[in-house]
């Protein structure tokens, strides 16, 4: 068996080692070298030729980002980021999932080995999907500000208002996913009707995510909260270590955020939320697959459709990790299977027929 050969970047030696031993006791991975610095590695990434790399965020000579951008424009190749749960370790691993990172492992601030160790399983998984990751050729790296105030797109020309308030958008992504949601959102006039996300993130990380799309979309993104009324113009987004479903309230759709147990080994879950809005949106709901792991809502998926819902499905060219997506239409879930870049303009041209309809 071929193994998945790893190089860890880290400037702390205790790290190194425990990421070493989590590696070499897999039997389908071998890690093949470890540097402390973006300068070593860089040398021994020509040498080893890897198939993945670890990497850290904050590092001597050379911060984890600006080596990053580096790789990825000049051999682009799968990488996982090892990040801090902390506010500004989030705003960094977005910028590095912006960059072409393909996931990344939160690790703790406090209890570094024990904390570690207790991630070792989803280390182990995270590199094992890198390795079969769909890694493209990044152009010139983003400028430091442009996740926090980069120029917003040009406004869409579509007006839905009309139908706003009884349909909904939702959405469900994992690795990868980051990136696949902003390239829908940033297409969505301030008129769209609300849309509840689930993307498979920590605790703590999608505070910062849903700020970093608030800045960069006509529309409102927010993490979901308990109870709060869905409008449209707005987006929630399920928040990390939580389950997110939707409700009805009278006429409204509201958001429930709540503890919940895992489902599909995932908590947020997007069969949690896309069961919920098959049983109260129906046909008024549209869905969308994107790019990730595993098959977290495909039967669900499949309920909403066979509650009426139409359902759109990232194809596989454009995936960074094809499993949710094949799933679903595996399930019978998809409607239309589109290539990322086509499903904004494939749903607001929906929506608009829908809004004309209505409206006559």
């Amino acid at each position: 068996m071929k193994k998945i050969r790893v190089v860890v970047v880290d400037d702390s030696a205790l790290v190194r080692s425990l990421l070493s031993e989590i590696i070499n006791k897999q039997p389908d991975m071998q890690c093949v070298g470890v540097a402390n610095d973006p300068l070593i590695a860089r040398e021994m990434i020509r040498e080893l030729d890897p198939d993945v790399i670890t990497l850290d965020v904050e590092m001597p000579k050379m911060d984890g980002l600006e080596f990053l951008s580096r790789l990825m424009r000049l051999r682009p190749m799968p990488v996982v980021m090892i990040s801090t749960l902390t506010e500004r370790g989030a705003e960094v691993t977005l910028r590095a999932l912006e960059l072409g990172a393909v996931d990344f492992v939160a690790k703790p601030r406090m209890g570094l080995a024990e904390g570690i160790k207790e991630l070792s399983s989803a280390i182990v998984e995270k590199v094992r999907v890198a390795s079969k990751a769909h890694v493209k050729r990044s152009g010139a790296a983003p400028a430091p500000s442009a996740a926090v105030s980069g120029p917003k797109p040009p406004a869409p020309v579509a007006s839905l208002g009309q139908l706003s308030t009884e349909k909904l958008v939702c959405i469900g992504a994992s690795t990868g996913g980051t990136e696949a949601i902003k390239e829908v959102l940033v297409h969505m006039p301030a008129d769209a009707p609300g849309i509840v996300i689930t993307q498979h993130m920590p605790a703590g990380f999608t505070t910062s995510f849903a700020a970093r799309l608030n800045t960069l979309c006509h529309i409102t993104v927010q993490e979901a909260v308990h109870g709060a009324r869905i409008l449209p113009g707005h987006a929630y987004i399920a928040p990390g270590g939580k389950q997110f479903r939707v409700d009805r309230s009278g006429a409204n759709y509201v958001c429930v955020v709540e503890d919940g147990e895992l489902v599909n080994r995932h908590r947020p879950s997007v069969e949690v939320l896309f069961h919920s809005v098959a049983k109260v949106a129906g046909r008024n709901a549209i869905g969308l697959m994107l790019t990730g792991m595993g098959g977290d809502g495909a039967r669900a998926m499949k309920e909403m459709k066979d509650a009426g819902s139409y359902n759109y499905v990232q194809d596989e060219a454009s995936c960074i990790v094809f499993g949710m997506p094949r799933e679903a239409i595996l399930a019978g879930a998809a409607d239309e299977v589109l290539p990322l870049v086509e499903i904004a303009p494939a749903l607001l041209a929906r929506l608009k027929q829908s809004a004309d309809r209505y409206r006559i």
